[in-house]
């Protein structure tokens, strides 16, 4: 009886974690994750807001403070992922952009930083702040994480 009842209880938490994932999981599994200065009062923020911060499309947050984003190397397998999924492109089609941006002096490029640890440091320094790291990354304190969504 007792097996039946821990294989029931298995079963049952099985079905759980299925219905109900968890959703860090669900960002996770997009190859990055969005972080922000834990000053910023969002929780989320939507893919195409997103891309508008990281092209400088869009120069504030609704909460008033200048938005400051940050890049991670352009080989680095984490850029990819960001830009095929909030972007739409390929990293050389935005690079192509940046340089066409520069040319007709309306813009600069965020700074592109080459690791991790160097985005977060950025983020946390800076109340407007906003970079992506790997899923995983140790964020430590003064920065958190956006849910990306449609």
């Amino acid at each position: 009886m007792k097996n039946a009842v821990k294989k029931v209880s298995c079963l049952f938490l099985l079905c759980c974690a299925w219905i109900f994932p968890h959703s860090s999981s669900a960002q996770e599994s997009l190859g990055f994750v969005i972080v922000v200065n834990s000053a910023n009062p969002s929780d989320e923020i939507d893919r195409k807001l997103a891309g508008k911060l990281f092209l400088r499309q869009v120069k504030s947050w609704s909460h008033g403070v200048d938005v400051a984003p940050v890049d991670q190397d352009p080989k680095s397998e984490v850029r990819e992922a960001f830009t095929r999924k909030v972007h739409g492109k390929k990293v050389s089609s935005i690079k192509s952009y940046w340089q066409r941006m520069i040319f007709s002096g309306r813009a600069a490029p965020p700074p592109e930083l080459d690791s991790d640890a160097s985005v977060l440091d950025f983020v946390r320094g800076d109340p407007g702040g906003i970079g992506y790291v790997l899923p995983g990354a140790d964020l430590g304190d003064g920065v958190k994480t956006l849910k990306l969504v449609e």
